[in-house]
């Protein structure tokens, strides 16, 4: 209580409600090397279908660890997925290949144009997926129409389509053309060349062929021009309301262009030319705002909303853009033609081929368990180094990082040359113990036994994936409908989905080989379907921590407790402090006892652990003693007969 000088009364409030708070135990990483998405950061997953959206769709390339990762969404809803740097870089309008990571490394480094790049837009993640994506500008009002651009300079008769005109300066291929028939036909430019014609297509009809419907005769026809894009905005860009309020009404300072993004190739949609998406009358002016308040800055408008491009520089000729002061009176920019203010991105490459070092790189992003949570890594095929044959340094990396972190378990399944399409059940076998033999051991690691063939919707077709995936998944469903010190493994909670056909499926011999070494079998039971046989971790020395179960129990309890100790810490070392943590910690173990996760636990804090010498250290300790809930691997029936007329008590137990 305070010091008071006078009477009077002091209300106080302690909170003696603390309470071991509930922690996740269902999140999954896994590292993947993929057809675009940010590059070297975390990024979360919540479905397959948000998996396609960020990082694309499964290839021959990609495959195994992609469906991988998918798999585990077919379990849970929390995956954690590093696509790595590596060799991929940006498609971009021109200028020599580079790589934007993430939102983060464009905002730090291109977002302001700080970085000369040479190019005027990039794709909005690395890879190939961004080649033939265009993007058209309209930077002014006679870009979006011009009523008499030219005239007919030649006569030409009915089903032409090179046209001569007085003039193809100005034109641009796409550009939407008119020569006065009757019918008010429009036609699209394909070409231009410099003897001035323009070879054109009929334009809004699936009939591109034919030609004019009308002779022209060479007698000065007017031509009216407009942009390629002209029907996909409801009017020509002018000036914006913020430009003419600040300049006091005055319409003259044309500060809006109309921007387009568009699948030129159709390898994004499946169609050339669909758009995709379009940005109508943002400004040119750096401070501009849209009625709301919000930036309509074009550079600002395109990071905050695009899912395709980033801005990179003004483009060629645009002089006065990116102004924050335009007088009235005066032209906000100049003006741009569609080559320099348009472009069909190129360049961008892909990079499937991870070394271990990249994928290493990818493991370590989730090393802290401070920053990072996580309760499951999935670890993928093996890299181009081990590409050849057996060699488990990605497994063992993955390995080291759970097991550093004290927290997460490592899901880790044979290389494929172990098992698929290998003739010989022994051979089989030999080659998967092999290959987990290297794997050190680890209670923070859980191996499987081979690989299942999945159907691939995305590309008709039928794949080889790793199990480690559903073993993950089967992890998190546990979770979901029982608890984490529940083993995922049996007919129970152990069903494996999508599976078409085991590459290895051990018969009972072969599966006692692999129980012995650590190795979880998945096997197929007619009429019972795919189903984990086991729920061994891959620690060598026997004991309750070489199994699933005891040690997500641990992890579960460790984790919640740490999380509600952090509130002890700069607190008195005093028998009240101590109080307040058993009273906190022993309903929370009550709880997890109630609901089978240990037969009886022990909780000691007290000052035969937290002696003079203790405190005088500044620590505070506390013994937490558990016997955990074990899981059946052993069933044995015992049938016995008996005579007729014999007594079942004489007989019990012999």
């Amino acid at each position: 209580m305070a010091f008071q000088v006078s009477p009077g009364v002091q209300v106080t409030e302690k909170d003696l409600t603390n309470v071991v708070p509930a922690v996740a135990t269902s999140i999954a990483g896994t590292v993947l090397a993929a057809e675009k998405g940010p590059i070297d950061t975390i990024t979360a997953i919540a479905s397959e279908e948000e998996l396609v959206s960020v990082f694309g769709k499964p290839n021959t390339n990609n495959g195994a660890d992609w469906f991988a990762a998918a798999s585990f969404l077919g379990y849970g809803n929390a995956l954690r997925v590093v696509r790595p740097l590596s060799g991929a870089v940006n498609a971009a309008s021109s200028g020599t290949p580079f790589v934007i990571k993430s939102t983060e490394h464009y905002s730090e480094n291109y977002k302001d144009g700080q970085s000369s790049t040479g190019a005027v837009w990039a794709a909005r993640t690395a890879g190939t997926w961004g080649n033939g994506i265009e993007i058209s500008m309209c930077p002014n009002a006679a870009t979006w129409e011009e009523v008499n651009k030219t005239t007919v300079d030649t006569a030409e008769a009915v089903g032409a389509t090179v046209i001569g005109v007085a003039a193809t300066t100005g034109f641009a291929v796409g550009d939407i053309v008119n020569f006065g028939e009757a019918g008010g036909y429009e036609y699209q430019v394909t070409a231009i060349d410099a003897g001035n014609t323009i070879t054109i297509e009929r334009y809004g009809t699936s009939e591109k062929s034919g030609g004019i419907r009308t002779a022209l005769a060479n007698s000065g026809v007017n031509v009216r021009r407009r942009w390629e894009y002209y029907y996909e905005f409801d009017g020509a860009p002018g000036t914006s309301q913020y430009v003419s309020d600040r300049n006091g009404g005055a319409t003259t300072t044309a500060d809006e262009i109309h921007i387009i993004v568009v699948d030129g190739t159709g390898g994004i949609t499946g169609i050339p030319g669909t758009s995709l998406e379009k940005f109508a009358n943002v400004s040119v002016i750096s401070d501009a705002k849209t009625p709301a308040g919000s930036s309509n800055y074009y550079p600002n408008v395109i990071y905050a909303a695009s899912q395709y491009i980033y801005w990179l520089d003004h483009p060629t000729g645009a002089a006065n853009w990116g102004q924050d002061t335009i007088t009235a009176g005066t032209t906000a920019r100049s003006t741009v033609t569609l080559a320099n203010g348009s472009g069909t991105l190129a360049g961008g490459t892909d990079d499937y081929a991870l070394t271990s070092g990249e994928i290493l790189d990818g493991i370590n992003r989730f090393k802290d368990a401070e920053t990072v949570d996580l309760s499951l890594f999935i670890c993928g095929a093996e890299s181009s180094d081990n590409s050849s044959g057996p060699n488990a340094t990605d497994a063992i990396n993955a390995v080291e990082m759970c097991t550093n972190r004290k927290d997460a378990v490592a899901f880790v399944s044979p290389h494929i040359d172990d098992c698929v399409n290998v003739a010989s059940e022994i051979t089989q076998t030999a080659n998967v113990k092999a290959f987990m033999d290297l794997v050190p051991s680890s209670s923070y690691a859980f191996l499987d036994s081979g690989w299942k063939y999945t159907y691939d919707k995305y590309n008709d077709t039928y794949r080889w994936v790793p199990l480690n995936g559903d073993m993950a998944g089967l992890c998190a469903r546990t979770d979901l409908i029982a608890d984490s010190w529940f083993s995922p493994g049996g007919f129970n909670r152990g069903g494996v989905r999508g599976v078409v056909k085991l590459a290895y499926n051990p018969q009972k011999a072969n599966r006692d080989i692999l129980y012995k070494a650590r190795i979880n079998p998945v096997c197929t039971f007619p009429g019972q379907g795919t189903v984990l046989f086991g729920d061994k971790t891959a620690q060598t020395k026997p004991s309750a921590f070489d199994r699933i179960n005891v040690r997500r129990l641990f992890i579960t309890l460790e984790k919640a407790i740490a999380t509600a100790a952090k509130f002890q810490l700069f607190e008195l070392n005093d028998e009240f402090t101590r109080a307040m943590f058993r009273n906190m910690v022993e309903p929370f173990m009550r709880d997890v006892q109630g609901r089978r996760g240990m037969t009886d636990f022990l909780v000691v804090c007290d000052e035969t652990n937290n002696t003079g010498e203790v405190i005088d250290r500044n620590e505070f300790v506390a013994d937490i003693f558990v016997k955990p809930a074990r899981s059946i691997n052993f069933i044995s029936l015992n049938f016995i007969a008996t005579r007729t007329g014999v007594s079942f008590s004489e007989v019990a137990g012999a």
